[in-house]
């Protein structure tokens, strides 16, 4: 088996790269930059150039190559951006698939994506278009589609942590009180690294969250033991917090999108159903300990 993976260099990308490396399969990773894929390649993955709005170059990619796990999403950008790399970046992928007799595709979709959702933000919307059209193209495929995903050297756990451990008021967006089910990174790579060949994944959707289901009051509170601080909380009106975001949205490092506001407000991002967990019985890292990796 060889699998083209999009999306190698990004957060959760080396994590997949490393998980279906340590299974035994043979793994080819796109990169724009190729510098930035020198720890992939010292897992033994092959690094070829190329880009997912670039069809020519991933025809070329993808020759020869048995399955596909397609990573690559942007979270900040104009709506026109959104469908350029990963609606039509993701159409790219299907056609380079098709055209090279790919075995089945794994596709990064995220919890809270839905047909309801679709037009809260071009993000959802992006993502809702990439899952109809990996289910209309006749691929063998798997969609998962993850929680918050928590880990070291990225993610949004870290900016959680420095701000619980360094601010003695802690503010929180909104009422505090939707629910979210944080999954360690690492987890999130192996469902992907079994899912390539599982014939139980085949041609399903899988809503990926951690053990553990909180609240945005509960997790900063969490948080706050396990570093041994007492914090007390301060709700920010979403309006409030929409002012901020959208004088510093576009300011490099910006902490917080109106976009990502309104996915606050769309209420909780927990999975509706067990079905993931059933399936794969993969032992995942409790919410509790996957602050302390971090802190």
């Amino acid at each position: 088996m060889k699998v083209f993976v999009t999306g190698g260099t990004g957060f959760v990308g080396p994590r997949v790269v490393h998980a279906l490396r340590a299974r035994g399969h043979e793994v080819r990773a796109l990169v724009r930059k190729p510098e930035r894929g020198a720890q992939l390649a010292g897992w033994g993955a092959q690094l070829v150039p190329g880009d997912v709005t670039d069809p020519a170059s991933l025809r070329a990619a993808i020759e020869g190559c048995t399955h596909v796990v397609h990573l690559v999403a942007i979270i900040k950008g104009r709506p026109q951006d959104f469908d350029r790399v990963m609606t039509q970046g993701t159409r790219n992928v299907l056609a380079a698939a098709q055209a090279t007799g790919v075995e089945r595709l794994v596709l990064m979709s995220a919890l809270g994506t839905t047909e309801a959702t679709k037009n809260v933000v071009p993000y959802f919307a992006a993502k809702w278009a990439m899952e109809q059209d990996v289910g209309a193209s006749g691929l063998e495929h798997t969609i998962f589609r993850p929680s918050f995903q928590f880990g070291r050297g990225g993610g949004v756990l870290p900016t959680f942590v420095k701000q619980v451990r360094y601010a003695p008021v802690v503010t929180v967006i909104g009422s505090g009180q939707q629910r979210i089910q944080p999954i360690w990174v690492d987890d999130v790579a192996e469902y992907f690294a079994r899912a390539v060949d599982s014939p139980d994944a085949a041609n399903r959707t899988f809503e990926l969250g951690g053990p553990d289901v909180v609240t945005w009051d509960e997790l900063y509170l969490l948080i706050a033991k396990v570093l041994g601080k007492r914090r007390r909380l301060l709700h920010v009106p979403t309006s409030a917090a929409r002012a901020g975001a959208t004088a510093t949205q576009w300011l490099p490092g910006a902490p917080l999108t109106n976009d990502q506001i309104s996915m606050i407000e769309a209420g909780d991002n927990v999975a509706a159903n067990t079905d993931a967990v059933d399936t794969f019985r993969l032992p995942l890292v409790p919410l509790a300990e996957q602050i302390r990796r971090v802190a």
